[in-house]
């Protein structure tokens, strides 16, 4: 009997680790299954090594550190010790799982990194582990191939989860009736994050942006989404002076039936550019992680629209040009210059085009029992 150990880190890599190890068991149902991961990967017949809540910790305090190296070390000795897997299949999660794979190298255990860190972004000295390290590679974004090739790592194109896992368009009509907007008039939506320190640093400017747009514009009506993740009492605390309406819980439904998105950088980006929504793209932070961001870049660009089509269609206001005068310019364009947003519009079909209409977990579950 064959058997596979799979590493999660959060809950996006439990949802997307659970539809691989579903297709997997399809195929041959006596395959053993074991993982590092949440609700999603257990229904689809992993039994638990340990829930990843024990790795959702975010930041850099000293006891996140222990933790992580202590559960890393754990892990690795049941793996090689007690498990004995034919393949370890980690997914995401960049820092604990390169170290995994180091751990585990020499092992005779393969090595097969499913959506592997996003080492064309920044850190790209990374990719020499992954080669060291990694026996295959599984990426999501077509321009990573040439980039693993270039270094001689075995890689296949899988396409992108999001393609199709994301809910068609909402009926609009329906949509406007049920949080009782006003279907006559244009909608402009608001994703400030969906982390405390992203609220902290642009939900003020996202807002002054959006009020100064409404003077100018009366005509147009706002919503805030609130990320599902956040709790009401976080949320509150940077959301404030605002009549807006809050949408908690219909992210993907809003994005889809906006007229124009003000957005803070990350997945949300491409999810609006697969429903072909015009956005705008906002983003600031610590001064000092900014600088150490720009030194470990590799790309100037910040959105997945972008950098994927190697394009500047989408409005980046990064940093210094994170203000409510650039955001309040650029929403107005997006809305009212009709060629422009046309333009817009069809360049953001070709985000679709260039992911393709691969079945990411299929073409993951394929590989890996290749593989085996």
């Amino acid at each position: 009997m064959k058997k596979i150990f799979v590493i999660t880190g959060e809950y996006s890599g439990d949802i997307h680790g659970s539809r691989v190890v579903s297709l997997i068991k399809e195929k041959t149902p006596d395959i053993q299954v074991e993982a590092i991961g949440g609700e999603n990967l257990k229904n689809a017949g992993a039994k638990l090594f340990c829930d990843h809540s024990k790795m959702a910790a975010f930041g850099f305090s000293f006891q996140i550190a222990v933790e992580h190296l202590t559960l890393e070390k754990r892990v690795c000795e049941y793996i090689l010790n007690d498990y004995k897997p034919d393949l370890v299949l980690l997914i995401d999660y960049g820092g604990f799982n390169l170290r995994i794979a180091e751990r585990l190298h020499g092992s005779g255990i393969k090595v097969v990194y499913y959506i592997p860190p996003q080492i064309w972004a920044s850190r790209r000295w990374r990719i020499n582990k992954v080669k060291k390290f990694v026996d295959k590679v599984l990426c999501i974004f077509p321009f990573e191939v040439d980039m693993y090739e270039k270094y001689g790592i075995d890689v296949h194109f899988c396409g992108h989860p999001l393609v199709k896992q994301l809910p068609p368009k909402a009926d609009k009509q329906e949509f406007f009736e049920k949080h009782g907007l006003d279907s006559s008039r244009p909608l402009v939506s608001i994703f400030p994050g969906s982390r405390a320190l992203e609220l902290a640093f642009l939900a003020e400017t996202f807002i002054e942006g959006a009020k100064k747009l409404q003077v100018k514009h009366p005509e147009l009506q706002f919503c805030i989404s609130h990320a599902p993740n956040l709790s009401n009492d976080i949320f509150d605390k940077y959301i404030q002076n605002t009549d807006f309406k809050i949408i908690k819980g219909d992210n993907q439904a809003l994005l889809s039936v906006s007229d124009a998105l003000i957005l803070a950088s990350g997945t949300v980006a491409l999810e609006a550019a697969l429903y072909q929504t015009p956005m705008i793209i906002g983003y600031r932070g610590p001064w000092l992680l900014y600088l150490i961001y720009l030194f470990v870049r590799c790309i100037k660009n910040v959105s997945l629209p972008n950098i994927i089509t190697g394009k500047d269609i989408v409005p980046e206001l990064i940093q210094n040009k994170f203000t409510s005068e650039n955001i309040c310019y650029e929403a107005e364009k997006l809305l009212y210059d009709n060629n422009y947003r046309t333009n817009f519009i069809e360049q953001l079909a070709n985000v679709k085009e260039l992911l393709t209409d691969k079945y990411s977990a299929k073409e993951a579950a394929d590989a890996i029992l290749e593989c085996l």
